[in-house]
Parts: C-alpha cells; sequence; structure tokens
C-alpha cells in the first residue's frame, strides 16, 4: 500500500470505497458533495487530500483536511477506508499523512467531527483516542499537532 496526493483520475474508485465504507457501518451510503470535486474544494483552497493505493493502483482509503479560516486549526475530513482493509494499518498511515502536512503547513490543532448516532460511527469514537486526539464537546475530538 502507499500512501498519494488526490489525483482525479482515481474519483469514481475513491468514491465507491467511501459508499462501501458507509455501507458496511450499517448506514444509508450517501454521496459528501466535496467529494465530487476534490480539487475545488480542497487543493485549490490550499488543503490537502490523500489516496491510499493497493498494488494494482485502486483506491483503498481516502482522507483529507481543510484549515479554518484565521486560525491555526485545521478539520480532519473523509477518512475512510475499505471494509476489508480495516484494521490493518491503512486508515493510521493517512492520518499520519494528513497530520504530518498539516504541521508543514502551521497548523497546530487539528480537530475531528464525529457523526451522530454515535453507535454508527463506533469505529471513530474508538480510532482517534488511539491516535491522540481527545474529546471536545459532544461530537468533536482534538489534538494538539
Amino acid at each position: 500500500m502507499r500512501i498519494i496526493p488526490y489525483d482525479d483520475k482515481f474519483r469514481d474508485d475513491m468514491i465507491f470505497v467511501v459508499l462501501a465504507a458507509k455501507d458496511a457501518l450499517g448506514r444509508v451510503p450517501r454521496l459528501n458533495p466535496d467529494l465530487l470535486d476534490v480539487r475545488a474544494n480542497y487543493l485549490d483552497k490550499g488543503d490537502g487530500f490523500w489516496l491510499a493505493l493497493d498494488e494494482n493502483d485502486r483506491v483503498v482509503g481516502c482522507a483529507g483536511y481543510s484549515r479554518v479560516p484565521g486560525t491555526d486549526e485545521a478539520f480532519l475530513h473523509r477518512l475512510f477506508v475499505k471494509p476489508s482493509l480495516k484494521r490493518r494499518g491503512v486508515g493510521s498511515a493517512l492520518l499520519q499523512t494528513a497530520e504530518a502536512a498539516m504541521r508543514a503547513a502551521g497548523v497546530r490543532v487539528a480537530r475531528v467531527h464525529l457523526g451522530e448516532p454515535r453507535e454508527q460511527w463506533f469505529e471513530s469514537y474508538a480510532f482517534y483516542p488511539k491516535h491522540g486526539y481527545a474529546a471536545d464537546g459532544e461530537r468533536y475530538m482534538r489534538k494538539e499537532l
């Protein structure tokens, strides 16, 4: 597996992985509109987005961040991993890549919004604390970078 900066040629494959990940959690697999144009919604704004690819150049995960204007904070977005590859380090590698890029861009605080109901997002509530994130309100976590 390798992590690469987002490339439009992988868009449809990435969308499939996101929808499959949501479906595996028992959620109605709806598409987040920002994923239809990652370039405009992340890259053109100076933010970041990455894809995890397997040995066949198929997308197995994704993650991005967007800065909070006028602050040294950023929100992590769309960290999804192909269901059959969870708990194999893909999510951790994507998170580490995003955090390193945020640090390099001067971000000092990473935040993540966690979904509701909590039962449908149980993996997120378990994943982020393992990586140093702490609760910050009812549906948010944060980490000092």
